[in-house]
């Protein structure tokens, strides 16, 4: 007999032989007692049905008979009422000698109803009752009177609560087809109704599922067609304690294989040693080959590793020192930057040195389908005429690379004779890797997802054509050119999504300081001029109380994209906070301000912006806006500063009405004074126009003044600026409605987002 015969019996008697005995006498035993115990409530809960069923019918009887010793109709339906309010049934129901109907209590179950002492009917169970015969003093015959309780999930309910155990009721008695009512869950139901209709007589049977089920048929004072259940009881414990028994015999089974080997075999020894000493990193330990069976079989088989093993380390070990070199260059540049290109070309470069390949390229999908060359390394001479390495174009589905790309599939031969495709480099060998976005749908397989680039290298250095552990390779430095690609994408999202603002779309408060300090600077620079409008939406808040934040947030964003409609590419737009925005004008003066603010209240004033209101009904809300313009540096030296002036010129602007604009004035730069000299400040008593004929910012008044422009004067229909009437109204199903009240300040509010820094005044 064989070692492997020896080592199989061994395992068979210790331990297949206890743990099948163990586990049959185990699971015997519990079936036995749970079938026992199950079969011995269920007995009980027969039992107590039959004795609660036979209680309600009493019930139901002595219910019947104090209805019908009433003399007359009318004191009959009295007493009817009554044993219904008191619960003593459900309904009663009163019939005269040709069985009709002559009093019935509201709200009775449909008839007919199954009658406790009388034979079973067919058809579902809808009540229970108790039938007595009503006659009159001299002993003739009136008709009779019967109580009857409702038959319902919830007389099923009490009746499994009072048995401990489930109940179902059926529809008949002569199958199990059908079930009225039951307690037991949707997903066991149809397993005990199954094992319901094999049971025979009070015999109890079991389901799949553990559970043990009693036909309960009808019986003198029980003529409900029962089906009783209930789980087994055998301990959750079980399988646990089966896993144990199979865990130590499997323990029990080594140490005996362990000790067999130890001492029946001198060869296993002999080849533990050199196991020992292989393992210390001698790869010149060597087990003499004394017999040609399973063991000098092994022997040789290792010695043979230990030769191949040795020469596979020598080379591994001057590839991973190579690898290791390129790997931290390659970690280190993902770390240290999100130049896309400059990763792109330390991945390549990686690559190429670890595949030991005379080219490579890196290519990107483009938005049209055409991979792209990001980058390229040794393609000189290789491409078509009158193409850079850097230039490669392949369209996807093209080709080599182009085939990659589209089927999301490595390639990698040798190129057959013949013309080289459209923007495919010359070669001879190549091996092609696409990449996908890290996460996506095809990582599992990695290249069902639409391949967003593919990395190629051509040319193995030497002889013969690339082999499978280059395709491994480079399906790593693929991996990271994936991973490169998603780092900068998400990269460059994040700073979008700090610098924007949710609601709009328009740069944020934050972008605003920081372009505002950039433009500055260039004008500065250049000697150039900087307009900045300050926009504020008259009177918003009344929309957000009127109409809702939601119209509030629609409002917003319409108002956000009509001013991107009316501004150059070179204009930025921002949403300061809340209603109020700020749109810078690079190389812009005063008069070009004034353009772009009359266009822009224009855009908002001539079209009123339509949102759907409650129950989906298109509102129309009429908005205005006002605009503080201010000039650098005419009006201020700073950007902070410029920014205050146009503010200032906004509330200048809703000072003289609403709907308009004002130009910030020149600031006043007071001469220092002495400690303790009071200095006078003049303050101008009203609005005035310059020569140039823009409304400037001043205290506000009650009306334009005279002189203003009437393109900026508040149209004829809008109310003037002593009448504090809203300027906002709906077109809606019962005609036009202004909003407000003459005589009540209504002040700004902002719909959605967060405030900037700066303190808001109420507008």
């Amino acid at each position: 007999m064989t070692l492997r015969g020896r080592l199989t019996a061994a395992f068979l008697t210790v331990v297949l032989g206890p743990v099948l005995l163990g586990a049959v006498f185990v699971g015997t035993t519990l079936s036995a007692v749970d079938r026992s115990r199950s079969a011995e409530r269920l007995g009980l809960a027969a039992s107590a049905v039959r004795t609660s069923i036979d209680a309600l019918c009493q019930q139901l009887r002595a219910a019947a008979d104090a209805v019908a010793l009433r003399p007359d109709p009318a004191t009959r339906a009295g007493a009817a009422g009554q044993v219904v309010s008191r619960g003593l049934a459900t309904a009663v129901l009163v019939t005269d000698v040709a069985g009709g109907t002559t009093y019935a209590t509201p709200g009775g179950p449909v008839t007919p109803w199954q009658d406790c002492a009388g034979p079973r009917t067919g058809g579902p169970v809808r009540a229970l009752s108790a039938r007595v015969d009503l006659r009159d003093p001299a002993g003739t015959p009136l008709g009779a009177v019967a109580a009857a309780e409702v038959v319902d999930p919830a007389f099923m309910a009490r009746l499994a609560a009072a048995t401990g155990v489930a109940v179902t009721l059926l529809d008949d008695t002569a199958g199990t087809d059908r079930i009225t009512h039951t307690t037991e869950g949707g997903r066991v139901r149809d397993a005990v109704l199954a094992a319901a209709g094999a049971v025979d007589g009070d015999r109890v049977t079991a389901t799949p599922d553990g559970r043990y089920v009693r036909r309960l048929r009808p019986a003198p004072g029980q003529p409900l067609p029962l089906v009783l259940s209930v789980a087994g009881e055998r301990p959750s414990g079980l399988p646990a304690a089966l896993v144990g028994a199979v865990l130590l015999a499997a323990a029990l089974a080594v140490l005996t294989a362990w000790r067999l080997a130890r001492v029946t075999t001198r060869p296993l020894v002999e080849l533990a040693g050199a196991v020992d000493r292989v393992a210390r990193g001698d790869l010149t330990a060597r087990v003499p080959v004394r017999s040609r069976d399973e063991i000098g079989r092994l022997a040789a088989a290792f010695n043979r590793m230990t030769r191949e093993t040795a020469g596979y380390v020598t080379a591994l070990t001057s590839s991973r020192d190579q690898l290791r070199g390129h790997l931290g260059v390659l970690g280190d540049t993902l770390a240290s930057t999100h130049d896309l290109q400059r990763i792109l070309r330390v991945i390549l470069h990686s690559a190429i040195a670890a595949t030991g390949a005379r080219a490579g390229a890196v290519l990107l999908r483009d938005d049209a389908g055409v991979l792209v060359g990001q980058c390229a390394e040794g393609l000189a001479g290789r491409c078509p005429p009158g193409t850079e390495p850097e230039e490669l174009r392949v369209p996807v589905g093209t080709g080599v690379v182009g085939l990659v790309a589209a089927t999301g599939e490595p390639q990698r031969g040798r190129v057959p004779p013949g013309p080289t495709p459209t923007g495919e480099p010359w070669c001879e060998t190549y091996v092609a890797v696409p990449f996908t976005a890290p996460g996506g749908a095809g990582a599992d397989p990695p290249g069902r997802d639409p391949a967003v680039g593919v990395l190629v290298l051509y040319d193995r250095l030497g002889v013969g054509e690339f082999d499978d552990d280059d395709l491994a390779t480079l399906r790593t430095f693929a991996g990271h050119a994936a991973v490169a690609v998603e780092n900068v994408r998400v990269h460059e999202e994040a700073q979008r999504l700090s610098l924007t603002d949710p609601l709009t779309g328009l740069w944020n408060y934050r972008y605003l300081r920081e372009s505002l300090r950039r433009e500055v600077e260039r004008a500065s620079r250049f000697g150039r001029m900087l307009s900045i409008l300050v926009l504020d939406l008259d009177r918003f808040k009344i929309v957000n109380d009127s109409y809702g934040h939601a119209a509030g947030d629609a409002v917003l964003a319409e108002f956000a994209r009509r001013v991107r409609g009316e501004i150059r590419e070179v204009d930025l737009a921002f949403r300061q906070g809340g209603e109020e925005f700020v749109v810078l004008l690079p190389e812009t003066d005063a008069p070009g301000a004034a353009t772009v603010a009359e266009r822009l209240g224009a855009a908002v004033r001539d079209t009123p912006v339509v949102v759907a209101g409650h129950a989906g009904i298109l509102t129309t809300i009429a908005v205005s806006v006002s605009i503080g313009i201010a000039v650098y540096p005419d009006h201020a030296s700073t950007g902070a500063e410029v920014l205050d002036a146009a503010d200032e010129a906004l509330y200048a602007a809703k000072g003289a009405g609403r709907d308009g604009y004002r130009v910030a004035t020149a600031r006043h730069r007071p001469t220092p004074v002495a400690d303790g000299a009071v200095e006078e400040i003049g303050v101008p008593s009203g609005a005035t126009s310059p020569a140039d004929g823009l409304p400037r910012a001043g205290p506000p008044t009650d009306r334009p003044s005279i002189d203003e422009p009437s393109a900026h004067r508040p149209p004829p229909d809008r109310a003037p600026a002593d009448d504090l009437s809203t300027d906002l109204s709906i077109d809606g199903p019962t005609g036009r409605h202004a909003v407000g009240a003459p005589g009540v300040t209504q002040p700004g509010g902002a719909s959605c987002g967060p405030h900037p820094p700066r303190q808001s005044r109420g507008r």
